[in-house]
């Protein structure tokens, strides 16, 4: 099984590209994730992760993600290597997210309200108008008070 959770925070603003023969989108990013513990005295580590993302997912990591933010993903690990002009051999090992959360709290982001997490899923899209999320004709609520039934 070859599954990553990962929660941490954006090192600079997402960078989205797409592939030249399919125009598919991509999207890469850096995730400052810290280390759950550390030695007594020192500060705590943290580790940066490169994150792939694409399709639909990607776009919406380009639209929303900025650099400072916390979010959460979903993936696997993937290793690869290529060899560059000079015939020098590389290794990289990344994290292919196949989903993406919004990990800040709502203080945090400055009162603008929750959004929906972004898979695969072709069912979810976003109003531009209000930037929340749809889903097969429901809305996701503000405040969990006051419901409507």
């Amino acid at each position: 099984m070859n599954k990553a959770i990962l929660m941490g925070r954006l090192t600079k603003d997402p960078e989205l590209r797409y592939t030249s023969n399919t125009s598919t989108a991509v999207c890469n990013f850096t995730l400052a994730v810290d280390r759950r513990f550390s030695r007594q005295g020192e500060e705590r580590q943290t580790d940066f992760i490169p994150i792939v993302v694409w399709g639909k997912t990607a776009e919406f990591c380009s639209k929303y993600f900025q650099k400072g933010q916390q979010v959460a993903i979903v993936g696997r690990i993937q290793t690869r290597t290529w060899d560059d002009n000079e015939g020098r051999r590389h290794y990289v090992t990344e994290v292919v997210a196949e989903e993406a959360y919004f990990a800040d709290s709502r203080r945090d982001a400055g009162g603008s309200g929750s959004r929906p997490a972004v898979g695969d899923a072709d069912n979810i899209n976003l109003d531009d108008s209000t930037g929340q999320g749809k889903e097969d004709g429901f809305y996701q609520l503000d405040d969990d008070d006051d419901l409507p039934f």
